[in-house]
């Protein structure tokens, strides 16, 4: 097991109105055929803090956003896009909120590290380095 105890396992999450409803909806239609996502997604927008959209910080990781972040246990650098499984394309750098990484990387703001599953079950160390939120 990786030793996470330098690093907050929890950090605080804030999502805008509009993705925590929809990102809610599309969890609760995918927990049969995903659950273990769609459980962590919903987790992860049970604890956010929700706020009117126009109030969401600019640093803070909602659907549509370009993220950069690394990952801390390979020193794996990325740069994705979170979008809805439909628009999802690993080719092109668009990836699902219905990946582990996807769910881990939803509400996080630069500078945040969170302790995530990856698809194998190992833990991952996710630090938000740069987001560029999509124009509204």
């Amino acid at each position: 097991m990786t030793n996470v105890h330098a690093f907050p396992s929890s950090p605080a999450l804030v999502l805008s109105e509009t993705d925590a409803e929809r990102l809610s909806a599309l969890a609760l239609r995918a927990i049969d055929a995903q659950p273990v996502v769609a459980g962590l997604l919903l987790a992860e927008i049970e604890r956010a803090e929700v706020r009117p959209d126009p109030q969401t910080p600019d640093k803070a990781v909602g659907m549509g956003a370009t993220v950069q972040f690394l990952d801390e246990v390979s020193g794996r650098r990325r740069t994705v896009e979170l979008v809805y499984p439909q628009d999802a394309d690993i080719a092109a750098d668009r990836i699902s909120v219905l990946t582990p990484i996807g769910a881990g990387l939803i509400g996080l703001s630069e500078g945040q590290t969170i302790a995530w599953p990856d698809r194998d079950g190992h833990t991952r160390l996710l630090r938000i380095l740069e987001v560029r939120r999509a124009a509204a």
